[in-house]
């Protein structure tokens, strides 16, 4: 009596791995004949969800375990791919800070025409790049990134006034992961640095 079972669970094991066998060779005779149309995946499907043992049980326990456990690793496998990086979140931020800041100069003054470099450039177009036109321009944007409260920028011009610092914070020799933001209008071209 205490062999039956073991004799049973054999036979049960046998047949499973037989009736696997015999469903992989007509799956490949039925592939190479039909050339894997959509019903011959349906067949397949309806084959393999049905299967039944001795007793009248259904094999999908074990279809529906498997499939869980691919769901699960797909899902881990998702999760440690869109962990952020954050050095990499910091560059952003610190690149969208100076180009906002740099917007922000160049956009219109009060619904009107007027942008603050455009008013810059005026100054020193006008003046044809006097020192007493510099002078101005540096007292502007001393006034303008006061009320911006940045604490470590360098505002220059790199075309026509070779690199001349209209206004700066904070050491720029020793500033790691600066960001910059460069806008030009007409011949003057504006570099804002922030770090």
């Amino acid at each position: 009596m205490l062999q039956l079972p073991k004799k049973k669970k054999l036979l049960n094991t046998f047949v499973k791995i037989n009736f696997f066998t015999l469903i992989f060779f007509k799956v490949r005779l039925y592939a190479k004949s039909h050339f894997c149309t959509s019903q011959f995946f349906i067949n397949l499907y309806f084959q393999f969800l049905f299967m039944l043992d001795e007793k009248g049980n259904i094999f999908i326990i074990e279809a529906i375990l498997a499939i869980t456990l691919l769901l699960f690793v797909f899902l881990v496998f998702n999760y440690t791919i869109s962990i952020s990086n954050s050095d990499y979140s910091a560059q952003i931020k610190e690149s969208k800070n100076a180009e906002d800041i740099m917007e922000i100069l160049s956009g219109k003054i009060n619904f009107t025409d007027r942008t603050f470099i455009g008013d810059i450039s005026v100054i020193l177009n006008d003046n044809e790049n006097s020192k007493e036109s510099i002078h101005e321009v540096s007292k502007l944007c001393d006034e303008k990134f006061s009320s911006l409260k940045l604490k470590n920028y360098r505002f220059s011009e790199t075309n026509i006034l070779n690199d001349e610092v209209f206004s700066s914070s904070g050491d720029y020799s020793s500033a790691d992961n600066v960001s910059v933001a460069i806008r030009t209008y007409a011949d003057y071209s504006y570099t804002l640095s922030v770090w």
